[in-house]
């Protein structure tokens, strides 16, 4: 009687075990997508570590604009107003960001 119970239990819970190990892609995390920007950076903003950068269209995801995006401290040393740029932008949360910038020749003039 014992050894039927204890089988009963075991394979009443068995599913529960496997499916508690095995995570579903849904459920990790989600590296945030990344899109090529080009841009000129039209000015600094010191306290929240960022450029306002008037970008190229980025075809399917976004026209030509003027906005924000947060950059690291390396980067935020290295740029200045007016310096032309090219990088990665990516929304992270509720924060766009500009990633592995390197400095860009200017467009050329239509």
């Amino acid at each position: 009687m014992k050894s039927r119970l204890f089988l009963a239990l075991l394979l009443a819970t068995a599913p529960v075990a496997v499916f508690a190990a095995e995570k579903s892609p849904a459920e990790a995390p989600a590296a945030p997508k990344r899109h090529p920007l080009r841009g000129v950076i039209t000015s600094v903003v010191a306290e929240k570590s960022a450029f306002m950068v008037k970008h190229e269209e980025i075809p399917g995801v976004m026209r030509a604009m003027t906005m924000m995006f947060k950059v690291d401290a390396a980067t935020f040393k290295a740029f200045k107003a007016g310096d032309t740029l090219a990088g990665l932008m990516s929304r992270q949360g509720n924060t766009w960001v500009l990633e592995e910038v390197k400095p860009a020749a200017p467009a050329a003039k239509k």
